[in-house]
This record gives C-alpha cells, structure tokens and sequence, in this order.
C-alpha cells in the first residue's frame, strides 16, 4: 500500500514539474524558483487566451568559446538557435540568454515579427538588468531580466489584439531599465564637465605667471 502511495506520488509530482516547466526549454540553474512560476502563469494565459507560446532559454554557458572571431561565433550562436526553435509550434517566442558570453536574443515565428520590437525588449527590459554593476546575484540578474523580458514580450502580443493579461506585470521592468540608462548617462555627461573643466584650469595655469599663480594658490583659489 505503501509503495502504491509512493509511486502515485512521483507520478503526480512528475506531471506537475512537466506542467510548471512547460515554457521553460533549459535555465541553467540561474533561474529562481519564484520567477519560474511566474513566468509559467504569464505563459499559460498568453496560450489559452493567444494561442501562442512564448518560452525562455536560459544558460549560464552555450559552449562558444568566448575567443572565437566575432564572425564564427554568431554562425555557431545560428546554428543554436535554429535548433532551439526546430521543433516548436508556431506562432512561438523564445527569450533566448547566454550569461557567459553576453548574449541575449528573441528569436520568434515569421507571423510575430511585426508585433514583437526584439531591440525594445531587449534593451529597455533585458540587458540593463544583465549588465547592472551591483551587488545582485547571477540568479537574481538573470531572473530578473527573463521576468522583464517574458512579460514584455506577452504584453506586446496582447496589445496587438487588445486583451489585457491579468498575469501581466505592466511596464515597471522597464522602470528599471531607465534608471539603469539615466544613470550611465548622468556618469558620462559628469565625466565630460570633469574634463572640461581641468582643460579650461590647465589652460588658466598655462596663460599665468610664476607669481599670479604663487598669489591664487596663498588665497586658496
């Protein structure tokens, strides 16, 4: 009876993994558990109310050697993807992520590229959080960002049908996204004022004598 019971249970235990893994292809160990179930809750309502598959591809390493000619390496990086998205049904979207060699991609069904922006997505929702410099984990980086981008490629379908997804986290990821940018912005624009100003200061050194500069430097100018 015992043995009966175990067995039930590993039976029930397999479909349920197989139900709540069902849009995630591989992610690497670098996934949260948290943003799994999310990411299976959005996907199920994009197929029962779409009729579309929208899954994540997640690895912490493709195998291609980061050393390669940039030209070998995006043949190999085709080749992955042509057989990642082989077998699939469409209309399909796969966010596809490679931590190790700094790669993110969408790669989708002829029927969708008019509706899914893959450069908005990626770089107002994805690649700020993979390249945010903070004190943040892989996992939480990569959860994050496959989060942002799944959701944001469910809501661009739905909104070319105008059906509102109750699972849907709206557009905070890219809130996110924006600070990330305004911030690297406000860097360099600092950066630029810093170096114009040690110009301009050079330059006033330069046009001075031995002793207008004796006399600036007593008055602590």
């Amino acid at each position: 009876m015992k043995l009966k019971i175990f067995l039930l249970l590993l039976i029930l235990g397999s479909a349920f993994a197989n139900e709540t893994d069902k849009y995630i292809i591989s992610h690497g160990g670098i996934l949260d558990s948290r943003a799994e179930l999310k990411i299976n809750e959005i996907g199920n309502e994009v197929k029962s109310k779409l009729n579309v598959n929208i899954y994540v591809d997640i690895k912490g390493d493709n195998g291609i050697d980061t050393k390669l000619p940039r030209d070998v390496r995006v043949k190999m990086m085709k080749k992955i993807e042509q057989n990642t998205v082989k077998n699939l049904k469409a209309p399909y979207a796969v966010l596809s992520l490679s931590m190790d060699q700094m790669y993110a991609s969408i790669l989708m069904s002829d029927d969708l590229k008019d509706i899914i922006n893959k450069d908005d997505i990626l770089g107002g929702y994805v690649i700020p959080l993979l390249a945010s410099k903070d004190k943040n984990t892989l996992m939480a980086k990569a959860s994050a960002a496959t989060l942002n981008g799944f959701a944001q490629i469910a809501d661009s379908i739905a909104e070319s049908k105008n059906i509102k997804l109750n699972s849907s986290i709206g557009h905070e990821g890219k809130t996110t996204g924006t600070i990330w940018k305004v911030f690297m912005y406000t860097l360099v624009i600092t950066g630029v004022l810093l170096y114009i100003v040690i110009i301009m200061r050079e330059k006033k050194y330069k046009n001075m004598t031995k002793k207008e500069i004796e006399e600036m430097e007593k008055d602590g100018k």
